[in-house]
């Protein structure tokens, strides 16, 4: 699709962002109580911790099916949808009674999430000319790393009042505004399909065997990726309590990088735009497994502080890399159910982390267990400088 060539991110700014931040203000609130309202309702600290990996599951499995509703009803649509999911399954947690009820809640915000998600890069991909892909993409992680910053702060007052469950309704609300805002907005599908003569409709079989050199090149990268970014969440923690550090300075010690990770997003999507993709896949890799590495070695909660920082400022500046990756190995046709598929690697080592991590920790240490990640990440981002350039639009190569 031809751009215009005074084209602007702010021409998109509501219809591309607006949506997604308010959404993930919504995300932002319940994340934290998703455990708390399990246990509310008579769950085990097992159970608990059970639920919150749910909506990961529920996602995982609906990353590709929810690439093929995107392509068949278009993105505008599939984002109403999605905001009317979410805020059903958020109204089903806030009353539910019982445990089964919440889980159900928990998996329908899974889907809920994988269309949301899809549609947004699916539109960015097709709306942003290349030489702002970048910028597009990582701000689209931007808002969204940002409206998760704020939703626990405006869920904190509902859940002292009414209790851990009333931060659903945070989400009930911010899913049906999402919802709102979308529908009002243009559908780029529409003017696609007006221009083609009605959209071509291709088999995910059939996207994955014209595209699995990518899927198995850069793919893999953005797979440890995923490994990375999961695993310091995971890990920080465990290796805090390890060294007696209390719940509240690890708290701090979170908010702090959350917010240098904000700050860098920006930067990060100029980096990719002028530089190439390498520049800043790479630093990612580095700083994120290098991290890990170093983690272990710590001692203090300065030392731990530190090391968390320089993870925040990997994964800041890898805000939309994986999106910006997607959007440029993505055909024109079968655009949605391939970025469908790039999300489904992105999610497996997301949620592949705490299996790795626990089964290292199992027969060593949580120290070898973070050690090991962050070998394999370091390979990653070796495997992503050895492809990557193979396939920056910036040379002309792009799939």
């Amino acid at each position: 699709m031809a751009q215009p060539v005074d084209f602007s991110l702010r021409q998109i700014a509501v219809p591309a962002f607006g949506p997604s931040a308010i959404w993930s203000i919504g995300v932002g609130a319940v994340l934290p109580v998703v455990a708390l309202s399990a246990r509310g309702l008579g769950g085990s600290i097992a159970v608990a911790a059970l639920f919150v990996g749910l909506t990961g599951l529920a996602e995982i499995a609906a990353a590709v099916p929810a690439g093929v509703l995107v392509e068949r009803i278009g993105e505008r649509r599939a984002i109403v949808l999605a905001g009317v999911v979410d805020a059903v399954a958020c109204l089903l947690a806030l009353v539910a009674p019982s445990l089964w009820v919440l889980a159900l809640a928990v998996l329908l915000m899974g889907p809920s999430a994988a269309i949301f998600l899809l549609a947004r890069q699916s539109y960015l991909t097709a709306a942003a000319p290349v030489h702002l892909r970048a910028r597009a993409m990582s701000t689209l992680g931007g808002v969204t790393r940002i409206g998760l910053f704020i939703g626990p702060l405006v869920g904190a007052p509902v859940v002292a009042r009414w209790g851990p469950q009333a931060a659903f309704g945070v989400a009930v609300a911010g899913g049906l505004l999402a919802s709102l805002l979308a529908w009002r907005t243009t559908d780029l599908t529409a003017h696609e399909e007006s221009a083609q003569g009605g959209r071509a409709r291709v088999p995910v079989a059939r996207v994955v065997a014209e595209h699995r050199r990518v899927l198995l090149t850069v793919g893999l990268g953005v797979l440890a990726i995923g490994l990375a970014r999961a695993s310091r969440v995971v890990v920080v923690p465990l290796w805090a309590e390890n060294i007696g550090l209390d719940a509240a300075q690890t708290s701090l010690v979170f908010a702090a990088a959350a917010f240098v990770e904000v700050l860098l997003f920006w930067p990060a999507g100029i980096v990719m735009d002028r530089y190439g993709r390498v520049w800043v896949a790479l630093p990612v890799a580095l700083l994120l497994g290098g991290g890990l590495i170093v983690l272990p070695l710590t001692a203090s909660l300065v030392g731990v502080a530190v090391v968390t920082l320089v993870m925040g400022v990997g994964n800041g500046i890898g805000s939309g890399i994986v999106m910006t990756l997607g959007a440029d190995a993505a055909p024109t046709v079968g655009r949605a159910p391939f970025l469908g598929v790039w999300r489904l690697l992105s999610l497996v080592g997301t949620n592949g982390a705490a299996v790795v991590l626990a089964a290292v920790a199992a027969v060593a240490s949580i120290a070898a267990a973070s050690v090991a990640v962050g070998a394999l990440t370091l390979v990653g981002g070796a495997w992503l400088a050895r492809w990557l350039p193979e396939y920056d639009p910036r040379r002309g190569r792009a799939t």
